[in-house]
């Protein structure tokens, strides 16, 4: 329990400098969304309404520390402000509007990718010089060695333009209402394939490579050899002692890869027009939306602080030796 609680505290401070570096940073910078709305407006906006403006967005003539008292106060309720580009839509809704369709990209490619890859790393080093340990590793690293966009761009033209297997752009057709059927699952699954597939093909070497080292150096130690000179069954030694040993490093990689899920794959979401939270996040940077791109950017932090969290509670459990620090 102390472990933990420490551990929180840390998480907890973490997230603090976050909430305070991601109300400076746009302060500091040159302009303010106020100014590009009445640029927009062609100057046609009246004095009391960029007044209004400036108090809405806490960008008024208050003193810093008061605006920063409010942000947090606004924060804790849930409240990220008003979005620019889809104004007057509150961030938090612009969202949770999109942070379902990246979670299913993302979680889905990542669960895919770790269970395949860590499943091929350790029957690799399991079987060290076989056709599965000469074959995979080259062969994986040259495809992860491409980055994500490249892949998505081939598989966009090849099984989408050129052979027309598979959708184009979006998480479903257009004029079919998101509803709980058979229909409309198959046909985001179709959606979701190609994406998915340019994801995992580049991240899976990662998770194969990393296993099978950590798995190599587990093997040479001593339990090892003292649960073979017992006769335990092959297959047992090698998930039930030498995997659960060398799964923590891929513990925490998940952990980190989990809480990066909530940002997307942005450019895989841009080639693909992907309605999640990384597409909506590069239209934001476009049009200059501080406010949601504020919003982003906390929600992905708060993601990766959980997510580390989450595995260090994992930890506590796969390895007895962190409950006695």
């Amino acid at each position: 329990m102390r472990y933990i609680l420490r551990n929180l505290g840390f998480y907890l401070l973490a997230f603090w400098a976050s909430i305070t570096l991601n109300f400076m940073l746009p302060r500091f910078m040159p302009g303010d969304p106020v100014s590009r709305m009445f640029a927009r407006s062609q100057s046609q906006m009246q004095p009391e309404q960029i007044d209004q403006l400036r108090r809405l967005f806490g960008l008024d003539h208050r003193p810093m520390w008061q605006q920063y008292i409010d942000y947090i106060k606004d924060i804790c309720t849930g409240n990220m402000g008003i979005s620019i580009s889809r104004f007057p839509t509150p961030v938090s809704e612009v969202i949770a509007s999109q942070i379902g369709w990246t979670l299913l990209l993302g979680g889905t490619a990542l669960v895919i990718a770790v269970v395949i890859g860590n499943l091929l790393g350790i029957i690799a080093a399991w079987r060290r010089g076989g056709l599965l340990d000469s074959v995979f590793p080259p062969l994986l690293v040259f495809a992860g060695s491409f980055p994500y966009f490249w892949l998505a761009m081939g598989a966009l033209y090849l099984f989408g333009m050129t052979l027309g297997w598979f959708p184009m752009r979006h998480a479903f057709d257009v004029g079919l209402s998101p509803e709980p059927s058979w229909g409309f699952v198959s046909n985001a699954a179709s959606h979701l394939f190609l994406p998915a597939l340019t994801i995992v093909l580049v991240s899976i070497g990662g998770w194969m490579l990393g296993m099978r080292n950590t798995m190599i150096a587990t093997v040479a130690e001593d339990y090892i050899t003292m649960a073979e000179a017992k006769g335990l069954s092959p297959s047992r030694i090698m998930f039930r002692y030498a995997a659960r040993n060398a799964m923590l490093p891929s513990v925490t990689n998940f952990g980190m890869a989990l809480g990066f899920v909530v940002g997307g794959a942005l450019l895989t979401e841009v080639v693909f027009a992907y309605p999640g939270v990384g597409f909506q996040l590069l239209a934001a940077v476009q049009g200059l939306d501080y406010p949601l791109m504020q919003g982003i950017f906390l929600t992905i932090t708060a993601a990766v602080l959980v997510a580390n969290f989450l595995v260090d509670l994992v930890y506590v459990r796969l390895d007895p030796r962190v409950r006695v620090r």
